[in-house]
């Protein structure tokens, strides 16, 4: 039978169990209901919060790809509930994206997966940013070079350099994400790499390496040996 949160034991109830015992205490759902704050007729907030995560196998990458418009058939969910879910997972994601920057020094295409991945790792749209170093080897300046779609985007190589020169890079490591999952990198990939190599032995900005980004992995033109 359905019991109201205002009727459990208090330290059952998400926000005081919030204030008694910390937030890691708490499960994704009970986190989720004090976002929402109140369920349905039917159903106490927690239970609902467990139903859509249900709806995503209970992964929290997947609910952060929900959009308000997909969160609004959950009975109890309206507008203004689906819009709260959706802002407290993107700063989540604004979080750790914030997080990776202190990542300074590039080692090696792994620590490149780890600055990039959450940034561009979930999008469902291609874009292409470059990583611009400096003679150590550490981060100087991150920018998005170009938007796309699902399947490609297009990089103008004279905006690349223009940002390199600008911020005295000495080197460059290219970056782009394919929303498909796919790590393999495709004919245009190898094209515009060779072009952006070509162009950085002239301006004395050694393209280092171009890193392919999705989800959960990544692949590298330089450990691939196709660099």
């Amino acid at each position: 039978m359905y019991t109201p949160i205002n009727q459990w034991a208090e330290d059952d109830r998400p926000r005081e169990k919030l204030l008694l015992k910390g937030k890691s205490a708490l499960s994704d759902s009970e986190l989720l209901a004090i976002l929402i704050g109140s369920g349905s007729r039917n159903e106490s907030a927690v239970q609902l919060c467990q139903r859509i995560l249900k709806s995503v196998d209970n992964n929290l990458n997947q609910l952060g790809k929900l959009t308000v418009a997909q969160l609004t058939p959950f009975k109890g969910i309206g507008e203004a509930k689906a819009i709260s879910i959706v802002a407290a997972l993107e700063l989540g994601r604004r979080r750790r994206a914030e997080e990776s920057t202190q990542l300074k020094q590039i080692t090696s295409s792994k620590s490149v997966f780890e600055m990039m991945q959450p940034i561009i790792g979930e999008l469902p749209h291609e874009e292409f940013w470059v990583l611009y170093l400096n003679n150590s080897n550490k981060v100087i300046q991150k920018t998005q070079v170009s938007k796309g779609g699902l399947t490609g985007t297009l990089v103008d190589i004279r905006l690349v350099f223009k940002t390199a020169i600008e911020h005295h890079a000495v080197a460059a490591i290219l970056c782009h994400n394919h929303p498909s999952g796919k790590l393999q990198a495709s004919e245009p990939d190898k094209q515009i790499t060779q072009k952006l190599k070509t162009a950085g032995a002239t301006l004395d900005v050694q393209i280092l390496d171009h890193v392919i980004v999705t989800e959960h992995g990544y692949f590298s033109f330089q450990d691939e040996g196709i660099f």
